[in-house]
């Protein structure tokens, strides 16, 4: 079944009654190729057990199950349940949960599902709730790679370097548990509705190892998110708005120890220089 053919679709969603909700985000592919290359680029195989979200009619899915071991799809509208049945009810390595993944155990859903095949991540992430799914897919720490489709604009910030205007605490989140790489763009034209904007698939492998020395990771955290609290601000007047009961002079110590200049903001740090800085503050809370 030809999925991303625009009369197939409307052909579907017009005898099931569907009707596309803002709310959710809905935009269904209509371009045969995108869903293949990121099957492709992901690098799927029958080794591999994939978790998808958000599967509207299942044109990834598709290409995820002719090629994966096994594939569990999340998907939070109910409505889509008679469409995916129609849809995807040839393949037998595929199981579809209608449920809200954020309110999913991610790790142990892993675990149960793949057993000893090697998971990985999938979607065309809704823009309205991107971050957050993207924060539990990489905080669940049990996948070898994610892939998604965003908003051009959040890939790019994801992937940039510090200094630069796109740079902040997202990044540093992203960056932190995994290596970043935009594949490929998206353009609006590929969707039903289009969007506003153009999309990119961006592919995150997951670090194995910490990018450097994290002492405490909640405080570095923290402290990254103090830094990029008030962008127009110098670092020390973020961390004071964390941390102000150490004192200005006091983080202006910490700064300096870590061999960075006063005045230095917040985006111009690297990941181990806000580590750094974390342990630095962390003598002083101890």
């Amino acid at each position: 079944m030809e999925l991303t053919n625009l009369s197939v679709i409307k052909d579907i969603l017009t005898r099931h009654g569907f009707h596309f909700s803002k709310s959710k985000g809905q935009n269904f592919l209509t371009q045969a190729w995108v869903p293949q290359r990121i099957a492709e680029d992901a690098g799927v195989d029958q080794s591999c057990g994939v978790l998808e979200i958000g599967p509207g009619m299942g044109p990834l899915t598709q290409q995820l199950c002719l090629r994966a071991g096994k594939v569990v799809a999340v998907e939070v509208d109910k409505k889509l349940q008679p469409v995916l049945a129609e849809t995807l009810g040839e393949f037998d390595n595929l199981q579809i949960i209608f449920d809200d993944v954020l309110k999913q155990d991610i790790p142990s859903l892993v675990r149960e599902q793949f057993g000893s095949l090697r998971p990985k991540a999938c979607a065309n992430l809704p823009y309205y709730i991107t971050s957050d799914i993207l924060a539990a897919l990489l905080e669940a720490k049990c996948f070898e790679t994610v892939t998604v489709m965003v908003q051009k604009e959040v890939a790019q910030r994801i992937c940039a370097k510090p200094g630069t205007e796109a740079y902040g605490a997202f990044t540093v989140f992203c960056q932190y548990h995994a290596v970043p790489e935009i594949l490929f763009d998206v353009p609006a034209g590929c969707f039903i509705p289009q969007p506003k904007v153009t999309s990119a698939v961006l592919h995150l492998t997951v670090r194995k190892e910490p990018v450097c020395p994290i002492g405490d990771e909640k405080l570095f955290f923290r402290v990254v998110r103090a830094s990029f609290a008030n962008r127009r601000k110098t670092l020390v007047n973020g961390l004071m708005s964390a941390f102000g009961q150490l004192g200005k002079e006091s983080l202006l110590g910490c700064i300096t120890a870590c061999g960075l200049p006063e005045n230095v903001r917040g985006e111009n740090l690297s990941i181990a220089q806000f580590a750094a800085l974390a342990d630095e503050i962390g003598k002083l809370l101890a």
